[in-house]
């Protein structure tokens, strides 16, 4: 069970997150944190985005009441710190993706470096026990890489990253079943505290409605990974390596599927476009709060379908796993070009309609 000082410590992070939210949005615009309507981006008016800014400073505070911090768990929050930092420029000004990708891999090395933690083995599968060896750090650059830059493609409508980030520390705690004060889970729990105001501003609850940025998506991916992957490589933990890809299940095949479909159209992986999931539903007549409601219901459906999985072999877990995503990148990839051709139908019904029109 937590502990009392471990619920104070999340109410700190809470509440300083919150305090945060309040003052930052008066600054968003001396600090050039604003994001703009444009032909990708729909939303109504100029927004702040110093949602994650504010969930970072109040994690931080709520790590300074509960205090008790291994060096893993301090290295976690040093170096999210410095992907902070560098979501916060790439709000402000942009930068390319070989440079984020570049101080990502930067700030990974060093985590490994200073910690030792890495994905060391995938577990037994079909009797044999898959160790990675000198496979063991790319291996775990690649995951990390890959889940930071999947939730931070999810960051498309109101609402999503934050209770996917929310659902993600229930599946964690749910598959690992002891919810106790180990460092690494107060850090998710003191996540999911401090994300709490930020989901009620972004829902526009109150006058001071923000949005999570790069530098919040960044490091929500970046912490969420590095959990996973102490936990799971962890023998004294319930969490397996392949639980763990359950917990995030949505965000990782939505961003496979995204990244196929455009390697199949030509077109870079990292190139955005309006074919995330959300963006789908959007697109085909659903509302937002349908749509995340759906989403939300589709993360906990997964989650679910892992937990009655999870007895199975691990490698039959796996193909589980890998059969689940293959039905969603076709399902997917099927409805960006029926809906793509919707859309062109469209503009060429709209254009014919104009050029037949009297002058």
């Amino acid at each position: 069970m937590l502990n009392v000082h471990v619920l104070q410590s999340c109410a700190v992070a809470g509440c300083a997150s919150a305090t945060a939210i309040f003052l930052l949005y008066f600054m968003a615009g001396s600090l050039g944190l604003i994001d703009r309507p444009n032909e990708r981006k729909h939303h109504i008016g100029n927004v702040p985005l110093i949602g994650g800014l504010a969930t970072y400073l109040g994690v931080l505070a709520g790590a300074a009441y509960h205090s008790h911090f291994h060096v893993f768990s301090q290295m976690l929050l040093g170096t999210a710190g410095v992907l902070v930092v560098l979501g916060a420029v790439d709000d402000r000004r942009g930068l390319g993706v070989r440079v984020r990708m570049a101080v990502q891999v930067l700030v990974i090395l060093v985590m490994i470096g200073v910690t030792d933690v890495h994905i060391r083995s995938l577990g037994v599968m079909f009797g044999h026990n898959v160790d990675l060896g000198m496979f063991g750090v790319p291996v775990t650059v690649v995951a990390i890489v890959g889940l930071v830059n999947a939730f931070n493609m999810m960051d498309g409508i109101d609402g999503l990253v934050g209770c996917l980030t929310l659902a993600s520390v229930a599946s964690i705690i749910l598959y690992d079943g002891q919810a106790d004060a180990q460092t690494s889970k107060v850090v998710l729990l003191l996540l999911a505290g401090a994300s709490l105001p930020y989901l009620i501003a972004n829902f526009g609850i109150g006058r001071h409605k923000v949005f999570l940025g790069d530098a919040g998506s960044t490091v929500i991916g970046y912490v969420l990974a590095w959990v996973l992957i102490r936990l799971s490589q962890d023998r004294g933990t319930p969490l397996t390596q392949v639980d763990t890809l359950w917990c995030v299940a949505l965000p990782v095949f939505d961003t496979i599927a995204v990244s196929v479909r455009r390697v199949i159209d030509g077109t870079s992986p990292f190139k955005p476009d309006r074919g995330h999931i959300h963006h789908l539903m959007l697109r085909a007549g659903l509302g937002a709060r349908a749509t995340l409601a759906v989403l939300i219901l589709m993360a906990v459906v997964l989650a679910i379908v892992g937990v009655l999985v999870r007895y199975l072999d691990p490698g039959i877990n796996v193909l589980m796993f890998v059969a689940l995503l293959a039905i969603y990148v076709t399902a997917t990839c099927m409805a960006w070009r029926a809906l793509s051709a919707r859309d062109f139908s469209g503009m060429g019904q709209s254009s014919q309609t104009q050029v037949a029109r009297p002058s």
